[in-house]
């Protein structure tokens, strides 16, 4: 017992030195990395404010791989591809041969900027259509899928076993027994209710399914921050769709902690199709290790429409945050507004200021953001940002009827991005995340009136009142706004 006693002070010592010295060499590698000093700064917080659990939490959600490579993409046969024509495109704009396409000359700087920072290829002749609502999206995939004599690939973040996640799972099942072949992913954290068992079942139903960056203890740990936020669907390579829902039944018949659930998507025919067939082929790589690049699975097409648009991937597989640039640039250039709804607003600095600036400038900046949110931390953080962005003229407005899950950004009637990034840092910086970006009046005006119609469901925040909240309100949201740059 005397032993004991005599050893146990030493093993505390021993302790503490050890930690006191794994903090210094964690704190030492974040100001190594050069990352923004907000977060390098939120991050030291993070470990002077919890002992102990600080050097978990940066183990698990801090570490920057970015410059890793998650994915390694150089190599792949579809990347390389991709990559080759974006470069021929980028030189063709910039030497005037793309003049016919109107669209690309009023926004040529944003279009170059796609395609030199993401290898975003320029997609001409598209047929879209704004899918409003859970029911007029999933009433079309479900069309699609039934729809299908080739192949579905299928990625979602969140893909719940409840109806309408079943009936999916049904139309799957009978296509792959019918000859289809069938590509199913879904996120690891995302999705995490989906056990091994649940794959198993699958694959022995011949669809090929994967769970993406799986979370296993130590396997990955450091990547359990790193999550694939992609919605995407490709039905024979002919039609797709991507946007901001997950497969869940709360996006057709609402919760009951929210109420309705208010979420847009794309459905897409044309060349567009093939970039998110790209996109989705190169996580694919990633959990099976097969390069898939046949032409089978990118048919030619004729010209189905007259929509011009790119489809931008972003995340810690690629050089540059292209989503969050192009969202940037996008902003920058307005002339007369931009609209914005997204359920979650904690942007970088960078956006934050385009923003500032486009408002002080005359443009007309409107947020929408939801009165009611999923995230309670989330939230708060988003409502630390209101009061200075409305002192900079930006107008905000919280939507009433249940939870806003939308993405999207439109901007003077001529550009239209919907996709799955939210603004903020986490969709910019860590998430895979993929949005659409269109160039065509007739679809932005379209879902400028569908922005209008939610309006018309909000209130406007007014500063003077805002300004009078709670002490302790303004407290809580201004210590949330301190890990911003974590969530």
């Amino acid at each position: 017992m005397d032993f004991i006693d005599s050893i146990s002070p030493t093993l505390i010592t021993i302790v503490k030195v050890a930690y006191f010295f794994s903090m210094l060499v964690i704190i030492v590698l974040i100001m190594q990395e050069n990352r923004s000093p907000l977060k390098a700064i939120s991050w030291m917080l993070v470990l002077l404010l919890l002992p102990g659990l600080g050097i978990i939490f940066y183990i698990f959600f801090g570490q920057n791989l970015r410059k890793e490579k998650i994915i390694a993409r150089k190599g792949l046969k579809n990347h390389d591809l991709i990559t080759a024509i974006a470069h021929s495109q980028s030189h063709k704009l910039a030497e005037g041969e793309m003049n016919e396409h109107p669209e690309l000359g009023t926004n040529m700087r944003l279009v170059q900027l796609l395609l030199n920072n993401s290898s975003s290829i320029v997609t001409i002749g598209n047929r879209v259509k704004v899918l409003n609502n859970g029911r007029q999206t999933f009433d079309a995939i479900i069309d699609a899928l039934k729809k299908a004599e080739k192949f579905i690939h299928l990625e979602f973040y969140i893909f719940d076993l409840d109806n309408i996640g079943n009936q999916i799972l049904q139309i799957l099942k009978d296509k792959a027994k019918a000859g289809v072949e069938v590509r199913f992913l879904v996120d690891d954290v995302g999705s995490w209710e989906l056990k091994k068992d649940f794959f198993e079942k699958l694959k022995k139903d011949g669809i090929e399914a994967y769970s993406f960056l799986q979370v296993r203890f130590p396997t990955f740990t450091a990547k359990v921050n790193y999550r694939n936020h992609r919605k995407i669907v490709v039905v024979d390579g002919e039609i797709g769709f991507v946007g901001g829902l997950n497969v869940a039944d709360r996006y057709i018949e609402g919760s009951p902690n929210y109420g309705i659930w208010r979420d847009m998507h794309l459905q897409v025919q044309g060349d567009a199709v093939n970039a998110l067939q790209s996109v989705f082929l190169i996580d694919w790589f990633f959990v099976s290790q097969k390069d898939i690049a046949e032409q089978y699975y990118f048919p030619p097409k004729e010209p189905i429409g007259d929509k011009v648009m790119q489809v931008v991937a972003s995340g810690p597989d690629t050089d540059w945050p292209g989503i969050m640039m192009g969202l940037y640039q996008a902003i920058s250039l307005a002339q007369k507004y931009v609209y914005i709804t997204t359920p979650y607003f904690m942007p970088t600095e960078s956006v934050l200021l385009a923003l500032k600036a486009a408002a002080l400038g005359g443009v007309d900046v409107r947020i929408l953001i939801p009165e009611k949110s999923d995230a309670y931390f989330t939230a708060l953080c988003t409502k630390s940002y209101i009061k200075e962005m409305i002192e900079s003229e930006v107008k905000f407005y919280f939507y009433q009827p249940g939870f806003l899950h939308s993405k999207m950004l439109v901007i003077d009637d001529e550009i239209c991005i919907i996709g799955t990034a939210n603004m903020d840092f986490r969709s910019f910086e860590q998430n895979f995340e993929v949005n659409a970006f269109i160039y065509n009046q007739d679809t932005a005006k379209e879902v400028r009136e569908y922005f209008m119609e939610d309006l018309m469901e909000s209130h406007k925040v007014i500063l003077e009142q805002w300004r009078k909240r709670p002490l302790w309100a303004k407290t809580k949201e201004s210590f949330a706004r301190l890990f911003s740059p974590l969530l």
